[in-house]
Order: structure tokens, then sequence, then C-alpha cells
């Protein structure tokens, strides 16, 4: 007999990963089983590779901005600039042409279809050079690898769709693998657009458990740069600040991208108005570093309060620890004044995103007294 989690909320099996159905799915709420490991939840797929022909780079010399995030702009006004995450350089030059390979992963919106014409590349901050055009490689089929829960307590419904063994009895629907820290907190979660069970087996775990495997060709795993981030994530929330310091730009972004998550997960105690703030700007090189420093001098190690303009502006409004008015003392303010004065837009205009936040917090409450 198979070890069971019941779908009372107040009886599930206490457990780092959760399979649930999502609210979109036909199986809302339901709780699918919980288990302590996840194998796959880390790999490289939904990376695209394109051919940037004619490539003619800002400054000579082999591209110094792998891991960076690089927007790909048309020439054509019409058309919006693309995001593409994690850009990677795969050769500086393509033998026998003059064009280079980039690979990464799209954001939603992805190169605009048809167009083939001419496109200029920027990391936020420089333009990185520009193409004649530029084509999609097609990678070689390959079937992506599973997603296997390790020692999972299914419920009663996962049992019985097992026992039933047909095809759509093994259809699970939209899911969501929900992620807890080590101290059991909410810290994020993973949609699996279709969890379709390919495999299940008695779990080395011992017990009644079971390793289940589903198809993966519809989970976008988390990026292989950002397992050292989220190991530390899940051992428990950093209890100083500043513990993202250390990390380069892209592994920063994956340190915001979880103080984010995390953050809209919780409920935020509102200091009364009148309370004041010191943010510890010295480490404040890069954008992700902007919104963590921010985050923690409002709520403490971890602590998040926005992640970009609008999402600062949205807890400046309330809900997220913070009451206005208030003050903000922002020590050595001239480290992010050097190093975010000058960005661009995604479609390449320039503008002052150290002065757009600080004119944001002032906007809406928040005087700021510079050290």
């Amino acid at each position: 007999m198979m070890a069971t989690v019941h779908e009372d909320e107040n009886e599930r099996v206490s457990a780092r990963y959760t399979l649930t159905g999502t609210r979109t799915g036909t199986e809302h709420g339901r709780v699918w089983g919980a288990c302590g490991e996840v194998e796959g939840l880390f790999g490289e797929s939904g990376r695209e590779t394109y051919e940037l022909r004619g490539w003619v780079p800002q400054d000579r010399g082999a591209p110094a901005w792998v891991g960076e995030q690089v927007w790909l702009v048309p020439d054509d006004e019409a058309l919006d600039a693309w995001l593409l995450e994690d850009a990677q350089s795969v050769e500086h030059r393509l033998p026998g042409a003059d064009g280079l390979l980039l690979t990464g992963t799209d954001d939603y919106l992805g190169p605009p279809e048809g167009h083939r014409g001419r496109v200029r590349l920027h990391d936020g901050h420089r333009w990185l050079g520009s193409c004649r055009e530029f084509a999609r490689v097609l990678p070689p089929e390959q079937p992506p690898p599973p997603l296997i829960l390790r020692g999972l307590a299914p419920s009663d419904r996962l049992r019985a769709a097992l026992a039933k063994g047909t095809r759509r009895a093994l259809d699970l629907g939209e899911a969501a693998l929900e992620v807890r820290d080590g101290a059991g907190e909410p810290l994020t979660d993973r949609l699996l657009q279709q969890a379709t069970v390919s495999g299940w087996r008695p779990s080395a775990r011992g017990g009644d458990l079971i390793d289940l495997e589903l198809d993966g060709d519809r989970f976008t795993p988390v990026p292989e740069h950002a397992r050292p981030v989220w190991e530390r994530w899940l051992s428990g929330p950093p209890d100083a600040v500043n513990a993202w310091a250390g990390l380069d730009t892209r592994r920063r972004g994956a340190w915001r991208d979880l103080v984010r998550e995390r953050g809209c997960r919780r409920t935020h105690r509102d200091r009364p108005a009148g309370h004041s703030y010191v943010l510890d700007g010295r480490h404040v090189t890069d954008e992700p570093a902007l919104y963590l420093a921010l985050g923690e001098a409002v709520n403490g190690p971890g602590g998040y309060f926005g992640s970009s303009l609008a999402g600062l502006d949205d807890c400046l409004s309330g809900a997220f620890g913070h009451t206005a008015p208030a003050t903000l003392l922002w020590r050595d303010a001239a480290t992010a004044r050097r190093h975010l004065s000058h960005a661009l837009t995604p479609d390449g205009r320039p503008y002052d995103l150290f002065g757009a936040v600080v004119e944001t917090l002032a906007q809406r409450g928040m005087g700021v007294t510079m050290a």
C-alpha cells in the first residue's frame, strides 16, 4: 500500500516539493503528492540559437557579455525589441563567414514573425553591435529529459490514477511544482503546462513512497547557472544583508527573481509612517543589486521591495512593509549613480535608472538622503 498525502490543507505531508493542480487547470487545488527531491529541476533546455550575419561589434575583440541579458532591436521602429536572457556567443566568428552564433532564452515576445533585417544589440547599458540580418538555427531533435519526483508520497487521487493506468488517467493536466525552503516556508513554484505521467516505480527511499516520472516537454527547467543560488535559498533565507554581493550579474538576477517570487507569497506588516530606512549601497553596481539592496533596506535580509520600476512603485503603495511618508538614507549612493545613471530602454533610448528610482521613491513619499 502506498503512503498517502491527504488533500485536507491541514494534513498535507511536510515536504520541499508539492505537485498541485493550478488555478487554470481542471484540477485546481488538487494535491497530487509531495517529496523531498526532484531530478531534472535544473537544465539548459529551451535555449534558442541565432546566426547574426554581417556582425559588426561595437568594440573590437571577442564578446565580453556572456551571461548578460541582451536586447535585440529591429531597425524597423514598428517592431518591438525582444529580450534574450543568459546570452552566450557560441563562436566569435563563424568559419568562412562574417557572422556570430548567439544562444539564449527568449522572452515572451521573441523575434518578430518573419523579420530577417538589420538588428542592433544592447545589454541595457551599452550598445554591443549590429548585424545585417539574423536567422534562427533549428536545434537537432532531442527529447527533453523527464522530471522525476523522488520519494513522492502520492495523494489518494494520484494513487487512483496510477492504478487505472490509462492515458487519460495519467494526464494530470496543468500543474505546478510548489517549492518550500528549509524552514518550510513557501519560496516559489514552477509551472508544468501539461503534467503527464510517463512512469513510476517504488522509491529507494523505502516505505510506500514512489519515484514519479513526468514528461519534460512542457516544463522549462531552472538554468544551471542559477543552481548555486537555488541551493542557497533551499537551505533557508539569508540571515544577513548582502549575501548576494559576491555573485555576478546573472546570478544576482537569479537571486532577485527568488526574492520577488518569495516576497509576493508573504504577508508584510507595514511599518508606521515616519519610519527611517538605511540602504547599504556599497555593492549596487548593476540593476539586480539595486533592487536587492532596496528590498533589504526596507524588509531586512532577503527582503523584497520591487524588482523593477513598476514593481517598486507598486510596493510603495503599501502592503510591502512601508507606509508613507518615510525617509531613506542611501549610503555610498555614488556607486549606484556611477553604474546606473547611463542605461538604455529595451528599444535603445538612453535614460537615468538611478535618477528614476530616486524620483519614484520621492513621488511616493519616501524622501532620500544620500551619503
